[in-house]
């Protein structure tokens, strides 16, 4: 604010003591500015699904219902929200390598079914293959169109670079301007990654500073077959519990059983609850803060509540 001084026209002593008053009222002015402070906590988003026993949807809990704690410090849940209508930011990523190509026109008839079926105005989605090399398709974009255009244009090579597609997925999501809280990378694939770029835990990593949910559609083209990756199919499904998605096998459900995947991911993203809490109480030094959500009035056994395990403390780097 500025100083005024009152001179008195014509006189020394009023403009000495203007002078004065102007030095003794300036290391004030800047003391003010000083102590100006500007506070930058970060709302943590927390995306949690809760089934019971059956693995039926547990719906109309309150946020009384839950507890959460990072790094077993307990926080106070600041946002609620009940089957979150938030924008989606959602990435489909298609494996075309030689383990799963006769199966390529199943997938993309049962994404096309998917796309039409979840995609809203508000949301944006994208679209990658990966075989040995992984390729954007689809930029994001709301229009179905464009969705089914990058369909058509799947195509199939040898290698299968999994790892690739969950990094460079995870990152562009985590770029994306104006994004959404969901972020969410769809994964169809044996899981078998054969390419040895990226690794499991850079993966995983990328996911979890993007705070990307994984799910994991394992289509495994041979059930008996000795070639069988399992140690890939494990990783895939490590993968989304690490992040909050979920895993499914495409076998499980018989006959159509990707349409039956995608149905369920679908249902899976309109019944979540979010819980945003601002930290307090922060470890010091911590890269990687530990989230935990409870419903405390039911036993342990009562129901499964799904969430990412976790977030890392600084932004996702940038330009990659």
């Amino acid at each position: 604010m500025p100083l005024r001084v009152l001179s008195i026209a014509g006189s020394k002593v009023g403009r000495r003591a203007g002078c004065w008053a102007l030095l003794a009222l300036a290391p004030l002015a800047l003391a003010a500015q000083e102590i100006t402070l500007h506070m930058n906590v970060k709302l943590v988003s927390v995306f949690v699904n809760v089934t019971d026993r059956n693995g039926a949807i547990v719906g109309g809990l309150a946020r009384e219902d839950f507890a959460l704690t990072e790094d077993e410090r307990p926080q106070q849940i600041a946002v609620f929200e009940r089957q979150s209508e938030l924008p989606l930011n959602l990435t489909l990523a298609i494996d075309t390598s030689s383990s799963v190509r006769k199966d390529m026109a199943e997938e993309a008839d049962a994404a096309r079914r998917f796309v039409h079926a979840i995609l809203r105005p508000q949301d944006q989605m994208s679209l990658l293959q990966f075989a040995t090399d992984v390729r954007e398709l689809t930029p994001f974009t709301n229009k179905v169109a464009q969705i089914d255009r990058g369909l058509s244009q799947l195509r199939g090579d040898w290698a299968t670079a999994v790892y690739d597609a969950i990094v460079l997925g995870s990152d562009r999501l985590g770029r994306k301007e104006g994004r959404s809280p969901r972020r969410v990378l769809i994964v169809v694939s044996d899981g078998d990654d054969t390419a040895k770029s990226s690794t499991y835990a850079q993966a995983l990593e990328a996911a979890l500073r993007n705070e990307v949910m994984i799910y994991s559609l394992i289509d495994v083209p041979i059930e008996a077959s000795a070639g069988r990756d399992l140690a890939g199919e494990h990783a895939l499904i490590t993968l989304a519990e690490q992040t909050g998605g979920k895993s499914y096998y495409v076998s499980d459900g018989g006959p159509g059983g990707l349409d039956k995947a995608f149905a369920r991911v679908r249902d899976d993203l309109r019944t979540q609850y979010l819980l945003g809490y601002y930290p307090k109480n922060q470890e010091p030094g911590r890269p990687f803060h530990r989230v935990q959500v409870t419903i405390p009035r039911a036993a342990a056994e009562a129901f499964n509540i799904r969430h990412k395990t976790g977030y890392y403390l600084d932004s996702p780097a940038k330009g990659k």
